[in-house]
């Protein structure tokens, strides 16, 4: 499998090798790269984990102004990790800086979510953070930059970024993280039935990355006292799939500020970079992944609205999986999250207006 920036990856078994040749420096964003998730995804990027041990990574920094101290000691611990694939950590608050010719962004940085606080209630701040860096990646960014959003309403945010960084940067390079419920949902199902997480593939996360986003099992496979399964077939409990493993996926972020007092952030961090990992270097053969990604109407869903689907990814391309088929317990939850998603699209454009 031939990555961008001339690294080759290979899928043996199961696992991710490069080559010796010569690659190309990354230059890598990270905004809010202050903050709890920022300060997790950064190792991961300067070590390695993302784009690979042969891959020379510039890592670009950004805050607001009030935090450009905590930046500069991130900058200092990166330093002082020591890590052959960092070529340099670049600090700034600027967004005329941060953005200058970028590879990838992680839009992490956005008004945090707090104890209480419905999702709703972010929306008017954040679009217009995400109104500014869309116009700031048109302007100073490379034309082949790629994006996740991270902060939330993260699918809301991809959209309003889009918008405003068109048509500089395509619409297919935004994308939403959802790959943090993809894992929480990989997770629930290995639990339940006793088996290990390399054990579980193709869940599927339908619609918003929030409480109305659909963890779908039904085409999900599970390799079970040596035998591959449906998981339905494997778990043996629909009463559980359509009930208490639908709640806890919707609600595990909910549940973890109940108890942390804080957002998760390990376990976002992880996500995100398992995000770019893949659309980087690719998908497993017969396996894909849950991504936020702007509708192509695929399943019916509006044209342009950032909408979790399975995909699939070779050479940098991400593909929507089709015909795939859907009850009526799935097309009910589907048009839950859709119906959500079209609500804050018409909000945040109203607010950014």
């Amino acid at each position: 499998m031939l990555c961008k920036h001339e690294i080759t990856c290979y899928v043996i078994g199961g696992e991710k090798i490069s080559n010796n040749i010569k690659t190309m420096v990354l230059r890598v964003l990270v905004t809010g790269a202050a903050g709890q998730i920022g300060y997790a995804v950064v190792l991961q990027i300067a070590k390695g984990d993302v784009f690979g041990p042969e891959t020379p990574i510039v890592l670009v920094l950004f805050d607001i102004p009030p935090m450009l101290q905590a930046l500069e000691g991130v900058q200092f611990e990166l330093q002082d990790c020591s890590l052959p694939t960092l070529q340099e950590v670049v600090v700034t608050v600027k967004e005329e800086e941060a953005f200058k010719d970028i590879d990838y962004a992680f839009l992490i940085g956005a008004m945090p979510r707090k104890q209480g606080m419905e999702r709703k209630d972010l929306l008017s701040a954040n679009v217009k953070i995400f109104k500014s860096q869309g116009i700031a990646l048109a302007k100073y960014a490379k034309p082949t930059t790629k994006i996740i959003v991270v902060g939330n309403p993260a699918n809301t945010n991809a959209f309003i970024a889009a918008k405003f960084a068109s048509p500089a940067i395509p619409e297919k390079n935004f994308t939403s993280m959802t790959r943090l419920d993809h894992n929480r949902a990989t997770s629930q199902v290995a639990m339940k039935c006793g088996v290990g997480i390399r054990d579980v593939k193709n869940v599927i996360i339908w619609g918003n990355h929030s409480s109305t986003q659909f963890p779908d099992v039904t085409h999900a496979k599970v390799v079970k006292n040596g035998a591959t399964l449906g998981a339905y077939e494997a778990i043996n409990d629909k009463e559980w799939i359509q009930g208490p493993f639908i709640n806890v996926v919707q609600k595990r972020g909910a549940v973890i500020i109940e108890k942390r007092k804080l957002s998760s952030a390990m376990s976002a961090a992880k996500a995100a970079c398992d995000h770019i990992r893949d659309w980087h270097c690719g998908t497993k053969p017969s396996e894909w992944v849950s991504m936020g990604i702007p509708s192509d109407g695929s399943y019916g869903i509006p044209k342009g609205l950032i909408f979790s689907f399975p995909v699939t990814i070779s050479g940098g391309e991400y593909k929507i999986v089709q015909g795939l088929h859907l009850d009526e317990f799935a097309k009910g939850k589907i048009a839950i999250t859709q119906k959500e998603l079209e609500e804050e699209r018409d909000e945040a454009l109203q607010a950014c207006a």
